[in-house]
């Protein structure tokens, strides 16, 4: 008896930025799969998908924005129930993974909860990982299996290209994030410089700039980090490079977390521009701010999906700059 091989890409999205979701299969050039998803009574999830995934190769596609509990779960879920369907191989997507900044312990007897989520992600059945621009890339040796580690960075600097013309600097907000802005550099052809902080590790979403180190008088300060959440860090540090002579000042972040006071602060910031992507569902009225320019991440998450059902390299996409 001849068996033809009939491997197939399916793609499923939980109910959390599912327009990212459908943005990608429509540049996959495949439909969502089939998914019946509710909540009994008491808040308890439940998801079944509603077509035959036996064989096939899913891609289970999540952001963990509010309620995060509730994103993770329930994409959890998913994996287990095509698990249990007999899938050939599950890849969790998570544009933004939550609790990623639960590292490392900072403070006695706290926990490490990126890792316990990675763990969940393994338990329930995944057998790769997919995010974009981690808090910190240590988060991939958390995973036993693969974890494929994309980065916003080919879209926002192509962006910023056509946008900025003159002498650039990128400022990190923090020393840890210095890496991170000399890819920008690289790819823009501009100088580095950081902002010191102090945060107090008794207080979450707290910090204090002190310093720049480096050049941005007379030149245009392009402030990049991973996340914005409470934006007290990047407004911070625009405030600082500003008082110091920038020329102008843009804000630029993978995750639009934009909780609290974080919309209002942008209003006030002495910034031209904050640039972010769809990783995270940014609300109508947030989005058609003039200081706010929403960029999609879908064609990167595409091309990374497919690759990765091809079994070719992803790095190639990003030329090396998404380790």
């Amino acid at each position: 008896m001849d068996v033809v091989s009939r491997n197939r890409l399916m793609l499923f999205s939980g109910n959390q930025n599912r327009e990212l979701a459908e943005e990608v299969s429509d540049l996959l050039g495949v439909s969502l799969g089939g998914l019946e998803s509710h909540k009994f009574a008491n808040d308890e999830i439940y998801a079944r998908p509603t077509e035959s995934v036996r064989g096939a190769s899913c891609f289970v596609m999540q952001s963990h924005t509010k309620p995060i509990n509730d994103a993770i779960m329930e994409q959890l879920i998913i994996i287990d129930a095509l698990r249990r369907a007999s899938a050939r191989r599950i890849t969790a997507v998570m544009p933004f993974y939550g609790y990623a900044r639960q590292d490392k312990k900072v403070l006695p007897r706290e926990p490490i909860t990126a890792r316990l989520v990675g763990d969940l992600f393994m338990t329930a059945g995944a057998d790769r990982l997919v995010s974009v621009d981690l808090h910190t890339g240590q988060l991939q040796g958390f995973i036993e299996k693969p974890f494929d580690h994309l980065t916003a960075l080919p879209i926002i600097a192509d962006y910023l290209r056509e946008t900025i013309a003159g002498p650039t600097t990128i400022v990190s907000p923090d020393s840890g994030g210095v890496k991170r802005a000399e890819k920008y550099a690289r790819r823009l052809d501009a100088s580095v410089a950081f902002v010191y902080k102090r945060r107090d590790p008794d207080k979450h979403n707290e910090s204090a700039a002190l310093e720049v180190s480096g050049r941005v008088a007379d030149r245009h300060v392009v402030i990049v980090d991973d996340m914005i959440d409470t934006a007290g860090t990047v407004c911070n540090a625009a405030e600082m490079v500003k008082d110091q002579g920038a020329l102008s000042v843009r804000i630029v972040a993978t995750h639009p977390i934009f909780s609290g006071p974080a919309v209002d602060r942008i209003k006030n910031a002495p910034v031209e521009e904050v640039i972010v992507t769809n990783t995270l569902p940014v609300s109508t009225d947030t989005a058609q701010l003039d200081k706010i320019k929403v960029l999609s991440i879908a064609p990167i998450l595409a091309e990374a999906l497919q690759a990765i059902f091809m079994d070719s390299s992803v790095s190639e996409i990003f030329l090396g700059d998404n380790v």
